[in-house]
């Protein structure tokens, strides 16, 4: 008899520790597409710095255009995953983005910084908050050591509604074997 079929499926957010890392537990109850290009990400996907340079299409669902939501996106691994003194990183952030549209829709507060991770497989977090309404937020004073689980909670926003995350590596100009 095998056991692995009766296994309950592993949660990609929590094997990625992104849940732990940038996120406490959450229910997913929004539907959160992004994409670069042509290509969506998947958790745990592996994109390229040079596929992340121009921020991603960002469509989210919901049923009323009045309800508004917050887009976060984080690296926790800054500046390398053996030493992540600077995490979390912030990439990205728009509120007020209208429920059934995207984030180009919304209210770029920091604007979007591609990924340009310089050691090891960084992860790069996307985190989806509903608004209780449309509100001022203020730009953080800097990028490093953001805290998603504090803004959150700053801002009233509660759990996130979805989250996707994928990994990015520093690409080789070579394509061979670097020695350092």
């Amino acid at each position: 008899m095998r056991r692995d079929r009766e296994a309950a499926p592993r949660d990609s957010l929590v094997v990625g520790k992104v849940i732990g890392d940038v996120l406490d537990p959450f229910t997913r109850s929004m539907t959160l597409v992004v994409a670069y290009k042509n290509r969506e990400v998947g958790n745990g996907c592996e994109l390229k710095p040079s596929q992340a340079v121009s921020h991603p299409r960002v469509d989210i669902g919901g049923e009323d255009f009045r309800t508004f939501y917050t887009l976060v996106m984080v690296d926790p691994d800054a500046p390398s995953p053996s030493d992540p003194n600077l995490r979390e990183y912030l990439h990205w952030l728009v509120t007020d983005i209208p429920a059934t549209t995207g984030a180009s829709f919304g209210q770029e507060i920091v604007c979007y910084e591609s990924p340009r991770p310089c050691a090891g497989i960084h992860r790069f977090v996307f985190v989806l908050f509903r608004q209780l309404g449309r509100q001022t937020v203020y730009q953080p004073g800097w990028r490093q050591n953001f805290k998603t689980r504090d803004f959150a909670e700053l801002y009233n926003l509660g759990s996130p509604v979805a989250a996707v995350y994928f990994n990015c590596q520093r690409e080789s100009g070579s394509g061979g074997r670097r020695i350092h």
